[in-house]
């Protein structure tokens, strides 16, 4: 990242909020007001650019010091029988802390983001999967399969930044890829060539998807399918997928964990991974799920390298418990088991802890309003604008930094979660 200090312009900014990490913003900074000049997205804008509105931590809505905050936090964790860390929304040095804290109060840790991140990790842990890079995608692909997800809603710049470049490693012909889209249809025409070729759809409703993926996957075998339609796809236009599959060289087959809010959406997953592996034997396909914003990823990496699982690991034993379905925060608040829930929220002002029973601790981002104020608020800093720090993109294998852009005086979850910690 490069920065013109007299008019406040940092360039080659890395995005925090979307899963694919776009490393070539150009912000301008003026006190503590941010804009994106240029590369700007739906996702990002808002990200960047939600004002500061409060500064002040708050004890049962009145106005503390950081400090008396962060010994009340201590306090409700000593006293509690069974803490609740969620949310989770932050960096990688902020998930170490959460991590550090919940070892020492013998907590339970969970991401808002769970419910889809684990259809992918269920289907990871069970049969394994084959996926490749952003990078891998941006230099090879030459058919990429959408099933079920817009990805222009979510990743608007995913298209422009992944499968449009201007060139790639290996000189292929960029007008020459071939876009799929199986179920939803996309919002937008990001996903059309440069040279104005639009995507093939086949749509169908979410419902269908498992169906379809069967009969789909039953194809690339070389099985006969004796219906004519399947989810209201002609089998014929299945079949043409599955030889399209079968013959490229580098076919990508992508989905969102997110928007597969459907029934039986993890076994849906893994017809996809199996049948990835079996194009695999003829010639190369990969997947590539996506996700990754506000920490998603990246609390899972390292609750993984720290612990040995992802989230919904609990420490009340003195030692990691993982259980993906007695550990999910939203089930352990809805029967009354927390009596503590700590929420991080540092990206975003909309992601509010749901209601509870439980006493409720928000670190979250400056501007949070609240049906029900918690007991305690610390507004902190958004890593990448408020201090340094690291996130991981949606493939897992590349952490980027992120660089402090004004002087906001807010401190990070880290540095809250680290204090919370040394009172204990």
């Amino acid at each position: 990242m490069t920065e013109n200090t007299e008019a406040g312009i940092f360039r080659d900014v890395a995005s925090p909020f979307c899963g694919i990490a776009s490393d070539d913003l150009v912000v301008q900074v003026e006190g503590n007001t941010v804009t994106v000049k240029e590369n700007g997205d739906a996702v990002t804008k808002p990200g960047f650019e939600t004002p500061i509105t409060d500064l002040s931590p708050r004890v049962k809505g009145q106005e503390v010091s950081l400090d008396k905050a962060v010994n009340h936090i201590a306090s409700l964790l000593k006293n509690s029988k069974q803490p609740l860390i969620g949310g989770m929304g932050t960096d990688l040095n902020g998930a170490r802390a959460a991590m550090a804290l919940a070892d020492i109060s013998r907590a339970t840790v969970d991401s808002q983001f769970s419910d889809a991140a684990f259809r992918n990790i269920l289907v990871l842990q069970d049969s394994g999967y084959m996926t490749t890079t952003l990078t891998e995608v941006r230099n090879r692909v030459d058919v990429l399969l959408v099933v079920g997800t817009d990805i222009e809603s979510s990743f608007p710049r995913f298209f422009e930044r992944i499968v449009w470049p201007k060139e790639s490693m290996f000189g292929q012909e960029i007008e020459s890829r071939e876009i799929i889209y199986l179920g939803k249809k996309p919002s937008g025409e990001a996903s059309t060539t440069p040279g104005g070729r639009k995507a093939e759809v086949l749509e169908c409703d979410d419902a269908d998807l498992p169906e379809v993926i069967s009969v789909l996957r039953a194809l690339v075998k070389g099985k006969k399918v004796q219906s004519e339609t399947v989810g209201g796809i002609a089998a014929a236009d299945l079949a043409a997928i599955a030889e399209k599959l079968n013959a490229a060289k580098y076919s990508v087959i992508s989905w969102s964990g997110t928007q597969l809010n459907i029934d039986h959406a993890e076994v849906t997953i893994q017809n996809i991974c199996e049948m990835i592996k079996e194009i695999n034997n003829t010639t190369r396909c990969n997947g590539l799920p996506l996700g990754g914003k506000e920490g998603d990823t990246t609390v899972n990496a390292v609750s993984s390298w720290q612990s040995g699982y992802p989230m919904r690991t609990s420490f009340s034993r003195n030692m990691p418990d993982y259980d993906p379905f007695v550990n999910r925060g939203q089930r352990m608040l809805d029967d009354g088991e927390v009596d503590v829930l700590l929420w991080i929220s540092s990206f975003n002002t909309q992601t509010t802890p749901p209601p509870s029973n439980a006493a409720t601790v928000v670190l979250g981002r400056s501007g949070m309003t609240f049906e029900n104020e918690p007991e305690v608020f610390i507004p902190v800093g958004v890593p990448g604008i408020d201090h340094e720090g690291r996130t991981f993109r949606c493939d897992s294998v590349v952490s980027l930094p992120l660089t402090k852009l004004r002087d906001s005086g807010l401190p990070s979850t880290y540095d809250v979660l680290t204090a919370v910690e040394q009172a204990l």
